[in-house]
């Protein structure tokens, strides 16, 4: 028997053969039971639907016999529609009811895409598509089934894109035509689809149809909405244009969503019922007409409430196909302070592809900028392990799109009061749960050969999760020891069973039973784990930590993920439960051991970071640094990928090792990762950890007898400050710098200081006065022979002097510049003073010149990747380009300006360029207005 719903509802034989219901009445109870298809139907619901609010007295008899008469139909009889005390449930398989059968399919499809297997995709999307006979649930009016409808809609749009584009992989570019034809016409205001088909007829040959098909949404586009088209058909009709050879065969567009769930367990037990609350959470926010769902699962440390997160999040990937967030909030970590949440939604920002320099300065900017980023997204944010409710406010999305989990040990009553969260309550796992995940971990045959010793293990582990994984990780490693010896085992660590009160008090007794059964040096580094700094810790750490070579440090880790003592996580870190983390940092606290192993971790720390200073910025002046402790196993770093990547990976155990070391007072180990880790902040945009890190640094300089450090430690705050716009504090601080430079003779600091004071006066607006400090850097750069430095200053002085509009004198300092730069190959001040040089020439009449120098800048940016640049000098050189009379390409450069301002969220910048591109169409060349006028 099959039920149909993706059009007019019906009954199918296995044989093909459709049963006919010419009663309106039937379909409509049939429509009804398919849309909660599993689920209680209450009967007056059936009734309201069937007689429009208004049932007769004999409803509920009518209803009966409706739902009798299709019990007669439907294979099963009473046992597919089983009636209830005050409804109805139809049950059917996902094989044999067509919306689920398709949900599957596009799921499948989806996966096949991902995985790359374009074949295999165009198959099952193909046969996910061809079950649609019509609209869903045609016969039901009401907001259920306007929200069910819209919701296949959107799986419907997608496997139609997913099928295009996996036929562009294939070459098979006429059928994705054909495809993407029908999609725009049902779709015509949806411009992805549009983007696909224009790059599909790009990619053949049949460009000028596929700028037809953009002339074609800007018309309707402005006719029905008075909208212009978007970003993705801007970027493509200027990439076709201009004949981009970024659209060739080899690649199509994609929507890749962000990832950042770790992996559920592999053997889950239990928690339907909480698995069904979640869903249901879920569903009925959708089904109210979009809501932002947030459901606070709360539970004892110990009782898996990341595991039910995590099993729920893997079960319904297909819901999001925006992606997932996620995040350990550390609420209960014993080796600090719960996350701030705004470290955590600048590494959401990070984790969506924002880059640096689009990031705002203030946390609440930051959050801001998350919310509108993910508004309209169906995107899943998993919060957990939080401390609170006022952790847990910043990072809730805007928008009525996205689903929030929180895990938490507190209730978080302000969350359900405030923001309409549902509380899910975790209890212990019930007899037969914890049985199963026993039976899971260990085997069937095992479990039946001694269900006495079972039943004590359950008894004695309480329902927890945790100290079942535990146990049942040891006596999977023990498999010739009987399960009676384990539980007595237990038994004599002093456990008679968990506290239901409170698991976290007892647990030790278990991690103790376990902690015997490791080895010495499985016991040495389980305990030197506990004392690590940071939440996790990363292969080349690990090595420093325990001392020991690579590879036996991986057997030892492994071995301690086989008792389930730490996790693994992608990227081959490794991460402890912080009730773990806090047993294990007892048994080896006060130890010689500990004390070596925390000198080794932390140089790794420091000597990889200060040695990627030589990658990010090669003409950065050094500071001394002692040798490494043997053992540190300094990280070989080969690029500047290499060394951003690893940056990216340890930075949060980067600024806990900063905090270990001054706590510790090893001042000179803080002030050293507040200079290491400058560039990297700078270049990534970290400017409130860049700030934090600074300050503990020239704290920590404070009791060094080092007045050069000092000296340094004052110029990095104050230009830390000075990128947060703080200028009374910039200020303070670099006039500090300065003196102590004046009085040490240094002339390359007071050098950089000065620069940075007129960086900083820039900003600020002062132009003058910018300039005045600009050349008294050049002055003391000459007079420390510095090469760079000179170069970078001739820079400024040629900027700050066009500013004041004194065009031949910044020409002359800028064109000194450029000669230094390119002789010295500092690539990012070539770029710099191409684009003021260009600046100098469009403000003083030389078109022709700036666009050249423009266009020069532009290449050396493209071939750094440095895109934010790239878009302001974009910007600028639609101005020349005007001026000279050549529209065309004016509209092109601002086109392309437009999109990449657009998607780095400048909003401002991306408004001043469209209101240059609509005079453009609208007047011509006497409509723009160009800042040399």
């Amino acid at each position: 028997m099959r039920f149909e719903a993706l059009g007019a509802v019906g009954l199918v034989r296995d044989d093909g053969e459709r049963i006919e219901l010419p009663s309106r009445k039937r379909r409509l109870v049939l429509a009804l039971l398919l849309l909660h298809a599993n689920e209680w139907v209450r009967t007056d619901r059936i009734a309201d639907v069937l007689w429009g609010g208004v049932p007769p007295r004999s409803s509920a008899a009518n209803v009966k016999t409706y739902v009798s008469n299709l019990r007669r139909l439907a294979a099963g009889g009473a046992a597919r529609i089983v009636n209830g005390a005050n409804g109805y449930r139809l049950g059917v398989t996902r094989n044999e009811f067509d919306v689920l059968l398709f949900e599957d399919r596009v799921a499948q499809g989806r996966a096949a895409w991902n995985d790359g297997r374009m074949r295999d995709a165009v198959d099952v999307l193909r046969g996910a598509l061809d079950l649609w006979r019509g609209e869903p649930f045609a016969e039901l009016t009401g907001a259920e089934a306007e929200a069910a409808r819209s919701r296949l809609g959107d799986h419907r749009l997608a496997a139609h894109e997913h099928l295009a584009q996996a036929l562009m992989s294939l070459r098979r570019h006429d059928e994705a035509v054909a495809v993407l034809r029908r999609v725009v016409a049902e779709n015509p205001f949806m411009e992805h689809p549009r983007g696909l088909l224009m790059t599909a007829l790009h990619q053949t040959g049949r460009s000028a149809e596929a700028l037809e098909i953009y002339d074609d949404a800007r018309r309707v586009l402005d006719r029905e909405l008075g909208l212009r088209p978007g970003a993705e058909l801007r970027r493509l009709q200027s990439a076709i244009l201009t004949h981009d050879p970024g659209l060739d065969l080899t690649r199509t567009p994609s929507r890749p969503g962000v990832a950042q769930l770790p992996a559920a367990l592999d053997v889950f037990a239990g928690r339907e019922r909480e698995l069904d609350v979640l869903t249901a959470a879920v569903e009925s926010g959708a089904r109210a007409g979009g809501t932002v769902v947030i459901s606070a699962i709360r539970g004892a440390g110990g009782m898996g409430k990341t595991w039910l997160a995590l099993r729920w999040a893997h079960r319904n990937l297909d819901r999001f196909p925006d992606g997932q967030l996620f995040v350990d909030l550390r609420g209960f970590s014993p080796d600090g302070p719960p996350m701030d949440p705004a470290v955590a939604v600048r590494g959401f920002l990070d984790a969506l592809g924002v880059e640096a320099g689009r990031v705002p300065v203030e946390p609440h900017a930051q959050a801001a900028l998350f919310r509108s980023l993910v508004a309209h997204k169906r995107l899943l944010v998993v919060l957990d392990n939080a401390a609170d409710t006022a952790q847990v406010v910043p990072l809730l999305p805007g928008g009525d799109a996205c689903t929030v989990l929180v895990t938490s040990r507190d209730r978080m009553p302000g969350l359900i009061t405030g923001h309409g969260a549902q509380h899910l309550a975790l209890d212990p796992l019930s007899h037969a749960e914890a049985r199963a995940l026993l039976t899971g971990r260990l085997g069937a045959e095992r479990v039946a050969a001694e269900e006495a010793a079972i039943e004590d293990l359950v008894r004695l582990c309480g329902g927890y999760p945790l100290a079942l994984s535990i146990i049942a990780a040891r006596a999977r490693l023990e498999p010739g020891t009987p399960l009676a010896a384990i539980a007595a085992e237990v038994r004599d660590s002093g456990l008679d069973a968990l506290d239901e009160g409170d698991p976290a008090a007892s647990l030790p007794a278990v991690l103790s039973w376990s902690y015997r059964a490791l080895t010495a040096e499985q016991a040495t580094v389980f305990g030197l784990l506990g004392q690590a700094p940071g939440p996790d810790i990363g292969p080349g750490a690990a090595v420093a930590l325990t001392g020991l070579s690579r590879t036996r440090t991986e057997q030892v880790l492994d071995a301690l993920e086989d008792a389930s003592l730490i996790s693994r996580e992608a990227g081959g870190r490794y991460r402890m439960h912080d009730l773990i983390r806090r047993y294990a940092a007892d048994t080896a606290r006060g130890s010689r051991e500990a004390a070596e192993a925390h000198r080794r971790v932390v140089d790794h720390y420091l000597h990889t970071t200060y040695a990627t200073v030589a990658l990010l910025d090669p003409h950065r002046p050094a500071v001394p640094l002692a040798p490494a402790a043997p053992g540190a196993a300094v990280a070989p770093l080969p690029d500047l990928t290499a060394a951003l990547s690893w940056l990216d990976e340890e930075h949060e155990c980067l600024l806990a090792a900063q905090r270990v070391a001054a706590d510790e007072h090893d001042h000179r180990t803080a002030w050293l990762f507040a200079w290491s880790l400058f560039t990297y902040h700078n270049r990534r945009g970290h400017r409130h950890d860049q700030l934090t890190a600074c300050r503990a640094g020239l704290a920590a300089t404070g009791h060094l007898n080092d007045p050069a450090a000092q000296l340094l430690a004052n110029r990095l705050v104050g230009d830390a400050h000075s990128d947060l716009g703080q200028r009374d504090e910039a200020v303070e601080h670099l006039h500090r710098a300065l003196d102590l430079a004046v009085r040490l003779g240094d002339h390359a600091e007071a050098a950089h200081t000065h620069r940075t004071l007129a960086w900083s006066w820039e900003q600020w607006g002062d132009h003058q006065r910018a300039h005045d400090h600009a050349v008294e850097a050049l002055a003391a750069y000459r007079r420390a022979g510095h090469a760079v430095g000179e170069a970078l200053a001739l820079n400024a002085v040629g900027w700050c002097s066009a500013l004041l509009g004194n065009y031949e004198r910044a020409r002359e300092h800028c064109s000194a510049a450029l000669e230094r730069f390119r002789h010295n190959g500092s690539r990012t001040g070539e770029a710099d003073t191409l684009d003021s040089l260009g600046f100098i020439d469009h403000h003083s009449g030389r078109y022709s010149d700036a666009v050249q120098h423009y266009e020069q800048a532009l290449s050396v940016l493209r071939d750094i990747a440095n895109t934010y640049e790239e878009a302001n000098t974009l910007n600028n050189l639609g101005h020349p380009l005007t001026a000279l009379g050549h529209l065309d390409r004016a509209r092109a450069v601002w086109s392309t300006a437009w999109e990449l301002y657009r998607s780095q969220d400048r909003e401002q910048e991306a408004d001043e360029v469209r209101q240059r591109l609509d005079a453009l169409d609208a007047r011509g060349v006497e409509g723009i207005r160009s800042p040399a006028q």
